[in-house]
């Protein structure tokens, strides 16, 4: 069985992420990571599906014994990618989204070569803008504040791998299945293959 692929998946607030991993998902070789958190679960929330809820000292021993990949503290909560769930996953052959900020992704850079870094952009700020207001959610302060978030955060996509803009759902969708057929056919990830060809001389 060959192993899966760790792809980290970014995108400011109304890129439209959400929607797109539900199209993505719909492929059963792909699955989403399941995030830690010591937050108490909200209604309707399960443990190991929607996170893994941890008691505070356990999360903390697990950060002393470097079992995430990477972690943060939010409004008084920590949340953390667990190394365990993660490669569980991809030794079964499965890939492996991790829907992260960009701080924890340039984290998890530093950690693992073998991670595949896809951004998510919207065709531009002012689309972006339009987008949040669309949603009707939120007052105008606090979708500005969104969209200057969202202006650092595409400044850094050049340290991602691969930039896919979001401009039409279906062409984003297919552009990220191109990204990952790619990185298939890449000469360091084509070992099996050459050996195979070699071996059937």
């Amino acid at each position: 069985m060959n192993k899966g692929r760790l792809i980290v998946f970014s995108a400011p607030s109304g890129c439209g992420k959400g929607t797109m991993l539900a199209e993505i998902l719909k492929n059963k070789s792909f699955c989403c990571s399941v995030s830690a958190t010591t937050r108490s679960p909200r209604e309707g929330e399960q443990d190991g599906i929607s996170y893994h809820f941890l008691g505070r000292e356990d999360f903390r021993r697990r950060i002393d014994n470097n079992e995430f990949l990477e972690y943060a503290e939010y409004c008084g909560n920590f949340y953390g990618t667990l190394i365990s769930e993660v490669d569980g996953r991809l030794e079964k052959g499965l890939n492996v989204i991790l829907e992260i900020e960009v701080q924890g992704a340039m984290k998890i850079r530093e950690k693992r070569s073998d991670a595949v870094f896809v951004f998510i952009a919207p065709p531009s700020v002012g689309e972006l803008r339009r987008r949040l207001k669309k949603r009707g959610t939120e007052t105008d302060d606090v979708i500005e504040e969104r969209v200057s978030k969202a202006a650092g955060e595409i400044a850094l996509a050049k340290n991602y791998d691969y930039i896919i803009v979001n401009d039409a759902l279906e062409d984003a969708v297919d552009d990220f299945f191109a990204v990952i057929r790619a990185e298939r056919l890449k000469t360091a990830n084509s070992g099996d293959i050459i050996d195979e060809v070699i071996k059937n001389a």
